[in-house]
């Protein structure tokens, strides 16, 4: 599991690093929101620790964009704003847990652990030309606002035709 903990404070960054990597994780660290953006562009992680008053850019900027990029990562805000009305807005910024400091070390690699197992696999898009539209999450086609009756194989053959991956034959659409 590879950690990113964005946190300003350099002796608690390494010290929640430091447990993380005693427990098998992989913990990279950055001490202000543009180096986090920096390696987030970079590495691909689990699970993001985030402090909410970074130098730089600021935490919620950081949630924002990541929430709005869809990023696989899970992001745990860690932070010392902790009334309630923080962690609505925190979690209305697009984070996936809230945990404020100060905290038990112990917890804070349960949520990191909970939030890993619960990564969600990005859905793959709806595919769309003209009227017709295939969702292969949901496993639907639409054409001309009406659902189309399919059975399994004539869906996973339109849904391979609509995203480009069957080039078998070429089809004279009317």
């Amino acid at each position: 599991m590879r950690v990113l903990i964005a946190e300003d404070d350099d002796r608690l960054a390494q010290a929640v690093a430091a447990g993380l990597r005693r427990r098998g994780m992989t913990a990279d660290v950055a001490l202000d929101g543009g180096t986090a953006l920096d390696r987030l562009a970079v590495n691909a992680y689990d699970v993001v620790v985030l402090d909410r008053d970074l130098p730089g850019v600021h935490g919620d900027e950081i949630c924002r964009r990541l929430a709005a990029g869809r990023s696989a990562s899970r992001i745990l805000m860690l932070t010392a704003a902790r009334s309630v009305g923080d962690r609505v807005v925190g979690l209305g910024l697009g984070a996936d847990d809230y945990l404020p400091k100060p905290f038990d070390f112990a917890e804070l690699v349960a949520r990191i652990r909970a939030l890993a197992r619960r990564a969600a696999v990005p859905l793959p898009p709806v595919l769309s030309c003209g009227d017709l539209s295939v969702d292969p999450a949901r496993r639907v086609a639409v054409r001309a606002g009406r659902r189309l009756a399919l059975t399994p194989k004539e869906f996973e053959l339109l849904a391979k035709v609509e995203a480009g991956e069957y080039d078998g034959w070429e089809a004279e659409v009317e």
